[in-house]
């Protein structure tokens, strides 16, 4: 069979996909038919007959048309899909979809084959794509906020009788209601908890506050969406507590003894600390601005570019993510099936429910590698070996596996895909006039 005697016609699909729709002339159809019973005849064993002589029509019977058909289908089209995608230049992610149309003696063939591609990206004019920079301004609150945090290291804690504050330390017994039941793995005894913004749920602090040592207070609590039990991950559930002691933090002055106390004798006035702790945060403000407009920047990037989301691609990352979730529910006694369950969903359901965030992953992916092309991005195999190095320095466990790492190309690729996406948003925030070192000293993290 050549390529001359197959009609291919190709049409571009939603999703990123080309269908092929190919037909074989009835010859070539009949002749993959006559290669399969030949070799279902040598291979027959029926009683009277010598191996591989016994009647054709009488193999066929036994056979019957439906395995024949199988046989030609597993013959005839692998090849004839991989030689069309070949002579149309089409370059699947994924292994096609193929659908046999139609297959019978003395017919034409016809084969429909879905073949996902990679998307043209197009991306926005870099030059005039506009990203706001933010400024942080250090006033005279977060000055005071940084110097307390330092002030407290050396606070004093003191058991009090009387109702919990705002500040200080409780003593809590709590228990976990979820689905009206208790939840013992999430029960603690005698915990100490901080009643200060940022240290404890919102919900957990308002319903402490304001009671005394005995009394049982409750509070409505929607779990975070990344909690670290996957079943109450995203979960309302309760929390009752029984306060147990109220503990305050006596916070000393700032002093110039102090001062040099708390900073182990490199400030020794409480002015010099001052002046100190403003310009440590002032050096953050600018690294958080700069980290916050390459953000901004890829984002203004990824949003404007325009394609179209590969549907494999999608599954793929969909997939890896239940892979991921379905290795680590074990650690807490769970099982996918048990996991789903607590949701209240099926699979398909939950797959729905990923697949937001997977086409954000995946689009974001395709964006960078087309930045990565238009800038002219690129690493040598011996920058690669250096960013894994400097990585296994940070990492003990890279650490120990570095020379393995070293010679594996999947290993490899992976980190020279992270040292080019970093490489690629300096290129993009040096591009609109930002100085890329952010991004620059992502290589080295």
């Amino acid at each position: 069979m050549t390529a001359a005697d197959v009609s291919v016609v190709t049409a571009s699909l939603p999703g990123s996909e080309v269908e092929l729709t190919i037909e074989v002339p009835p010859e070539q159809v009949d002749r993959a038919f006559e290669r399969v019973v030949e070799r279902l005849v040598q291979r027959a064993r029926i009683g009277g007959f010598r191996p591989g002589k016994a009647p054709r029509p009488l193999v066929e019977a036994r056979v019957g048309p439906a395995v024949i058909r199988d046989q030609v289908v597993e013959t005839l089209v692998p090849p004839l899909v991989s030689q069309a995608l070949q002579d149309h230049r089409i370059d699947p992610i994924a292994t096609p979809e193929v659908e046999v149309k139609e297959l019978a003696r003395g017919r034409p063939a016809r084969i429909v084959a879905r073949a996902s591609v990679m998307p043209n990206v197009e991306l926005p004019d870099l030059d005039a794509l506009q990203v706001e920079r933010p400024r942080t301004t250090v006033d005279e609150e977060m000055v005071g906020a940084r110097l307390r945090e330092l002030l407290e290291r050396l606070a004093e804690i003191q058991p009090v009788e009387r109702a919990a504050r705002e500040g200080d330390l409780a003593v809590v017994d709590l228990k976990v209601i979820a689905d009206d039941k208790e939840v013992p793995s999430e029960a603690r005894r005698a915990v100490e908890v901080e009643l200060a913004e940022g240290r404890l749920l919102p919900e957990l602090r308002a319903a402490l506050v304001g009671h005394q040592v005995g009394e049982v207070v409750s509070a409505d609590v929607t779990m975070p969406a990344d909690y670290a039990n996957p079943a109450l991950r995203g979960k309302p559930v309760r929390f009752e507590m029984t306060l147990q002691g109220v503990k305050e933090k006596v916070v000393p002055e700032l002093t110039d003894e102090i001062a040099a106390q708390v900073s182990e004798g490199r400030w020794p006035s409480a002015e010099e600390l001052r002046r100190a702790v403003r310009e440590d945060l002032e050096q953050e403000a600018r690294l958080l601005d700069a980290i916050a407009f390459e953000r901004a920047a890829l984002t203004a990037v990824v949003t404007s570019a325009q394609l179209e989301m590969p549907r494999a691609l999608v599954e793929r990352e969909i997939d890896q993510e239940l892979e991921n979730l379905t290795r680590q529910l074990p650690r807490r006694g769970l099982t996918l099936e048990r996991y789903l369950g607590y949701l209240g969903k099926d699979l398909a359901e939950y797959r729905e429910e990923l697949r937001g965030d997977a086409e954000a992953r995946v689009r974001t992916e395709l964006v960078v590698a087309k930045l990565i092309e238009v800038l002219g991005v690129t690493v040598s195999e011996q920058e690669v070996t250096e960013h894994m190095s400097s990585e296994a320095a940070r990492d003990e466990e890279l650490g120990r596996n570095l020379d393995r790492l070293l010679a594996n190309p999947n290993a490899r690729s992976f980190f020279r895909r992270q040292l080019l996406r970093a490489r690629a948003v300096r290129a993009l925030v040096a591009r609109l006039g930002g100085d890329g070192q952010t991004a620059a000293a992502a290589e080295s993290r």
